[in-house]
């Protein structure tokens, strides 16, 4: 049951916000984001506990007004995303603005190939959106497999329409398909600061331990391609962002050394961006080691997203 429901209230979403004028779909973003906020849960409550730690010298009251403008952030990504597909394209090119877009440009004119990996910051389904519509160029991306499994097909049919190729995150099988992408000069980009297997990379972050996915460097050892960290944030009606330098390959090291310190070099430019703008940071989870569950055996567990 509650499966369903929550399937019927992402369709109705999908299939009503974006019918609504602007400023009240803006307007209702905003009156459900301060009463989740005023009510205290578990997410917010998260969020404003892993926000102490992006921002280790606020007050209280500084942090309360942090999660409030975080909700704010995270329910306009919701009404920016039920609204998209009904976006111009015109909308969509004009919504963004990317700093240091040539590493990203230069890369893939190489016929390299480029890994994006961004944290959970701002709207990266609108960054998407813009990377197919404004730069004209396909990208391969993965997604959780969400329950129910009309959920998940929902989430990949809204990705698709937005010119995204969508793989599940299970299986087995994504990593080789991405891997083929990025030997035929393509793009390829990941949602990259939280691992969900529990098996990622340990990374310092924010002065802690946390875990990452490895799965970026991974493909950028095996196949070649530029490992290019991204951050976002909003500005007004705007949205921004930025690409980092290229993460580099080690020249020594076996793989899994190369893994951890490139790993470690995302990390550290999703803190930079993090701590640019905390408010846009959607981390409403646990992330860092020391929150994690203790599964039998000694390992951490970690919380679906």
């Amino acid at each position: 049951m509650k499966d369903r429901l929550t399937d019927a209230l992402y369709g109705l979403g999908w299939s009503t916000v974006k019918k609504l004028p602007e400023p009240v779909a803006e307007r209702l973003g905003r009156t459900i984001a301060d009463a989740a906020w005023k009510r205290r849960g578990k997410g917010v409550l998260r969020l404003e506990a892993n926000l102490a730690r992006v921002v280790p010298d606020a007050t209280p009251q500084r942090l309360a007004e942090l999660s409030r403008a975080g909700m704010r952030s995270y329910l306009r990504y919701w009404m920016e995303s039920f609204r998209l597909p009904s976006w111009s394209r015109e909308r969509i090119k004009d919504g963004v603005d990317v700093k240091d877009l040539h590493h990203l440009t230069d890369g893939l004119a190489a016929g390299k190939g480029a890994v994006v990996a961004l944290p959970h910051l701002a709207n990266w389904d609108l960054a998407g959106a813009w990377v197919t519509t404004r730069l004209e160029t396909p990208f391969t991306t993965v997604a959780e497999r969400l329950k129910p499994e009309t959920l998940y097909d929902r989430f990949v049919a809204y990705r698709e329409s937005l010119g995204m190729e969508v793989l599940p995150h299970t299986g087995g099988s994504a990593f080789g398909t991405l891997a083929r992408r990025l030997r035929a000069g393509g793009l390829v980009c990941l949602v990259a600061d939280r691992d969900l297997s529990a098996s990622g990379v340990e990374v310092k972050f924010f002065g802690e331990s946390a875990r990452m996915p490895g799965g970026p460097a991974m493909l950028a050892q095996q196949t070649g391609a530029l490992l290019l960290p991204v951050t976002l944030w909003y500005d007004g009606a705007m949205m921004r962002g930025r690409i980092h330098p290229p993460v580099d390959v080690p020249e020594t090291g076996t793989r899994a050394e190369k893994t951890s310190v490139m790993t470690q070099a995302l990390a550290d430019a999703f803190a930079t961006g993090i701590a640019d703008h905390p408010e846009d940071w959607h981390m409403l989870q646990r992330l860092w080691l020391a929150d994690l569950e203790p599964r039998p055996g000694g390992t951490a567990a970690g919380e679906p997203s």
